[in-house]
């Protein structure tokens, strides 16, 4: 595979180093161009990964023409996404028009209905890349969206409980907590600052059988959800995400929703900044002979996660939560992946939300290449075989995990294990 990643930043640099640290294990690699709009940038993580098959480049992503330059001059066989979703439609419809591969980590950006917000979806996550299914599959090109962490691998996980562990689904609930803590820090972004702004305060979509999509208030619902891998309780409330939005496609299930843990102090300084018109992408101020949309003011003057990850202590779980029925009895599981931000930070330079966030994509890459995963058209990771997908987590450095939660096939497991010794 030739690849051309566009984006070298946090998740750009934690995919490069994965792959690095696979070793003979990533020889499906033949080539990775490393392209960004700042070429200083690309050139520093290709000195970082000190391998020849990594290529620094310059790209402007909004620009078609630049794109198709770099696809041409390095015979690229497949598009790596990992940019601001803002750039999505631009990537994918000229990776459709040159007719190579394409996965991005986030999906094309929605927008909210206009007289019921909080009620209707109007425009959905995915709704521009979906619409383009029959072009892509026509092409006989392959397109995985939503192939990040969340969404990624907790779509693969709800694949995964699917095939292996539930007769019958009742609810996918997909949930993320973290213990983190930045020293000398009251309000810190994990992630990208644009992103985080963006799904936090959208209005959440959840969706139910019989009903579709719906969409509630910001942060409705909280309830406290105990994180494995010694994070404990947090609480959790609904934001939108791209699972609730890909999952329901291919899953027979009852209802879908995203949960994620945003501490209440940072709840209120994101609805401050939208009170104040800060989180707009859309409108301009003028700064000198330059505009720049609030939103972008703020990803420029705040702390930057590059920068606050190098302090950031504890630990992030992504999972997914799937309930229902088993061998006649009610189940309850959760399949996870818990990341120590100071490992991640050694071992790849970046925090260990990115770098979870850079798993997804480089083991469906690796899936792609080898002629594993190919189905062509536009789809998100549940639509693929999971088992060969969880098979390579560990061998990637990012192990997953299975938790029963309390129900009576728990409790039937329970029993086995005490049962079973005293047999012997």
């Amino acid at each position: 595979m030739r690849l051309l990643l566009i984006g070298v930043g946090g998740v750009g640099q934690s995919a490069a180093m994965i792959i690095k640290r696979a070793g003979k294990d990533a020889d499906w690699l033949e080539k990775m161009v490393l392209s960004d709009y700042d070429l200083g940038r690309a050139e520093q993580v290709a000195k970082l990964v000190d391998d020849p098959r990594f290529v620094p480049e310059k790209i402007n992503a909004r620009d078609a023409d630049s794109i198709k330059a770099l696809v041409k001059k390095h015979d690229i066989t497949y598009i790596m996404n990992a940019v601001e979703p803002e750039f999505n439609e631009n990537i994918f419809d000229t990776a459709l028009e040159l007719g190579v591969g394409y996965i991005d980590c986030a999906m094309t950006l929605s927008k909210r209905h206009p007289e019921k917000p909080y009620e209707l979806p109007h425009i959905k996550l995915g709704d521009y890349q979906f619409a383009k299914q029959n072009e892509w599959e026509e092409k006989g090109c392959m397109a995985i969206v939503g192939s990040g962490v969340e969404p990624g691998v907790a779509d693969v996980f709800a694949r995964y409980a699917e095939k292996h562990l539930f007769d019958e689904i009742d609810e996918v609930n997909v949930r993320d907590g973290d213990n983190y803590v930045v020293p000398g820090q009251d309000i810190a972004f994990g992630f990208s600052i644009w992103t985080t702004i963006e799904e936090c305060l959208n209005p959440p979509v959840i969706w139910e059988k019989g009903r579709g999509w719906f969409t509630t208030e910001s942060f409705s619902e909280p309830e406290v959800f105990d994180f494995p891998g010694g994070i404990g309780p947090v609480e959790v409330i609904n934001v939108e995400h791209e699972e609730v939005l890909l999952v329901p496609r291919v899953i027979d299930c009852n209802r879908v929703t995203f949960k994620y843990g945003v501490p209440r102090e940072f709840r209120d300084m994101l609805k401050h900044l939208e009170a104040l018109g800060m989180d707009s992408a859309e409108r301009k101020i003028k700064v000198g002979d330059s505009e720049i949309t609030p939103r972008d003011f703020l990803a420029r003057v705040a702390p930057s996660p590059l920068e606050t990850a190098k302090i950031m202590v504890g630990k992030g779980c992504a999972g997914t939560w799937v309930t229902g029925m088993k061998d006649g009895l009610r189940r309850s599981a959760y399949l996870y992946q818990v990341a120590d931000n100071q490992e991640c930070l050694a071992k790849y330079g970046t925090n260990s939300v990115v770098a979870q966030t850079a798993l997804g994509p480089v083991i469906m890459l690796e899936l792609v290449a080898r002629g594993i995963w190919n189905l062509p058209g536009v789809h998100g990771p549940e639509s693929f075989d999971p088992d060969p997908f969880v098979e390579r987590m560990a061998k990637y450095g990012f192990a997953p995990g299975l938790q029963e939660k309390d129900s009576d096939y728990s409790k039937k497991l329970e029993q086995k294990r005490i049962i079973e010794p005293l047999k012997k």
